[in-house]
């Protein structure tokens, strides 16, 4: 239970801040999580809510451009078929998530399901029992996911030698580096990705916006100029999560918009977010570890 007495943001900040030790744990238990994730030549669907679907969207780009069959990653409220032979990979931090459990309990004696779960003492945990990558190392106190979602990503990563050896210092550094702009005069965010890290832009857009009730947009990069754009002015921070093709920054430059772009892999981009979400939250005098209308878990379903 989160400690209300605990000044706003602390929670969270340490989290966020403890990632490249959970990422490297999970780098060091990837060979025994291999047998229970897909091998090459299955079909995949990775099914999950909100953070869990994005990081799951991600891996599936990540495991399709590497030739090793077909991957899809879905919302389980929007799914309309389901492949009788689809390895079936559910995401879940909480294992409660009503209709993802409601998923399970739908395919569990039809497919092979394999579950990524912050913690096993619940009902996906034990409607997934012999086939569970319990990351409970990374589970959180915090309503806002930050380690256990990028800690999943790099486990799903790891499985498919798409993890590179650099990730975990890209991660330090970015706890290192400057803010990309000054919380106080900022006003509107987008992050942009091109395939695996299109995910990772929408996940960066969702944590600014459930930390700090913020502005914030994500597209594929070449969209950005199909309308968007539109938006982007003084006050606006365009962030690049990986590619920058010169013809789109000059674009968002022209906008009167900050650019910013590195070298880190994309992946180590998300804590330099949480950090901006976090300096965010306290400009709008928001508690990034507990904010309004949010729990760890959206029990409720049709």
């Amino acid at each position: 239970m989160n400690d209300t007495t605990a000044e706003p943001g602390s929670i969270t900040r340490a989290e966020l801040a403890s990632q490249p030790d959970v990422w490297r744990r999970a780098l060091d238990l990837a060979t025994e999580h291999r047998a229970l994730l897909p091998g090459p030549g299955e079909q995949v669907l990775v099914v999950g809510c909100g953070t869990s679907y994005y990081m799951g969207d991600a891996y599936a780009y990540l495991r399709n451009d590497a030739g090793l069959g077909r991957t899809r990653a879905a919302i389980p409220s929007e799914l309309d078929w389901v492949d009788p032979d689809e390895h079936l990979v559910v995401i879940s931090r909480s294992g409660t998530t009503a209709d993802v459990v409601e998923f399970v309990e739908r395919y569990r004696d039809t497919h092979r399901i394999t579950a990524i779960l912050g913690d096993v003492d619940t009902p996906l945990g034990r409607l997934c029992a012999d086939r569970t990558v319990h990351l409970g190392f990374a589970d959180e106190q915090s309503v806002v996911q930050t380690r256990f979602a990028t800690t999943g990503l790099t486990v799903l990563r790891a499985s498919i030698d798409a993890a590179p050896a650099s990730l975990v210092d890209d991660a330090r550094t970015a706890l290192a580096l400057d803010l990309p702009a000054d919380p106080e005069a900022l006003q509107h965010v987008v992050f942009l990705g091109h395939r695996w890290s299109v995910g990772l832009a929408q996940e960066a857009a969702l944590k600014i916006r459930e930390s700090a009730g913020f502005w914030t947009e994500a597209y594929p990069v070449w969209e950005y100029q199909h309308g968007p754009i539109s938006c982007a002015g003084p006050g606006s921070l365009v962030w690049f999560l990986g590619d920058a093709p010169e013809i789109v920054v000059e674009d968002v430059l022209g906008t009167g918009a900050s650019v910013y772009r590195d070298d880190l892999d994309p992946q180590a981009n998300l804590p330099l977010v949480h950090r901006l979400a976090v300096a965010l939250a306290a400009t709008r005098g928001r508690n990034p570890d507990t904010p309004p209308f949010l729990n760890r878990s959206v029990l409720v379903t049709d």
